[in-house]
């Protein structure tokens, strides 16, 4: 029995012994110590790196137009002979306020598609100005030999005193027009301008005679004017236009010359509450009251 606890304490002192070399043979390892003291900064996590841009892409990219700035303004905006486009304007409805043709107008800018104008676009409204006589004197009197130059100055001082009865004689043989009336029916409604009216508006059966109120060309014929229906527009000359709307049908096309009392339509209701002609007369894109120009009943 006591050679057994001999053997029992000999074996623990051996163990011991093993324990104490491991522990002197690592002198620099030490338990962890967590130091509550200091503030332990946290280093984010990695952002994963974007996907590359397809060259497709990019080459989109370089090649997208740059954006469309906003058009300077239009120099001739506000000038006699030109107009603004605002909302709802039609190149119709621009021909008709500024006593042109349409077709003229869409000549006079280069318009591709007469159909396709943008609100706050310029337009010229008026014929382009032509050569002044005092420019081709000027220049036909550098060609003149010495001998013939004495006299050109007497020639060219007279010129400027006969200019302005030339036009004013043009003016005067433009305003003396004489109308008819454009149908037999009865006034139902007359001119007024504070109501908006701008013509006259005569009564009659559908079907009924419509007359060209003077001699003129056709420079629209069509239903594309919108509270006018079927509508004709004759223009006399520079000055005046006559416009025939709510027709049931038209017997006249555009840049057809006709006569004064010629039928050019026949009386209806289109774009209208009953059958009726609504007949004006624009003097220089101005409407004005037909019963002046017309001749009474």
């Amino acid at each position: 029995m006591s050679i057994s606890l001999f053997r029992v304490g000999a074996l623990l002192a051996t163990v011991c012994v093993f324990a104490l070399a491991a522990c002197s043979s690592k002198p620099g390892l030490r338990a962890p110590v967590e130091d509550r003291g200091r503030t332990v900064q946290q280093v984010p996590a990695a952002r994963p790196a974007p996907a590359p841009v397809p060259d497709t892409v990019k080459a989109a990219a370089a090649s997208a137009p740059a954006p469309a700035l906003a058009p300077a303004l239009d120099p001739n905006a506000g000038k006699p002979g030109y107009y603004t486009v605002k909302q709802g304007d039609t190149l119709i409805r621009i021909g008709l306020e500024s006593g042109q043709s349409h077709r003229d107008i869409a000549r006079w800018n280069a318009l591709e598609n007469p159909n396709r104008i943008e609100i706050g676009q310029v337009l010229r409204v008026a014929p382009p100005e032509e050569a002044k006589p005092g420019t081709v004197a000027k220049a036909s009197s550098t060609a003149l030999p010495p001998a013939s130059a004495a006299s050109a100055p007497a020639k060219a001082s007279s010129a400027p005193a006969s200019a302005p009865a030339a036009n004013s004689a043009n003016s005067s043989s433009e305003d003396d027009i004489s109308f008819a009336w454009p149908s037999k029916g009865d006034v139902l409604d007359g001119f007024d301008e504070a109501k908006n009216r701008k013509g006259v508006d005569i009564g009659g059966a559908s079907g009924d005679p419509v007359w060209a109120a003077a001699d003129g060309k056709v420079v629209y014929a069509d239903a594309g004017l919108r509270g006018y229906g079927k509508l004709i527009i004759l223009k006399h000359n520079n000055m005046y236009l006559t416009a025939y709307a709510h027709n049931q049908t038209l017997l006249v096309k555009e840049d057809q010359m006709v006569k004064k009392g010629q039928k050019i339509a026949e009386m209806g209701s289109t774009d209208a509450d009953r059958v009726k002609l609504h007949f004006e007369v624009r003097k220089q894109g101005k409407p004005v009251d037909p019963s002046k120009y017309l001749p009474a009943r």
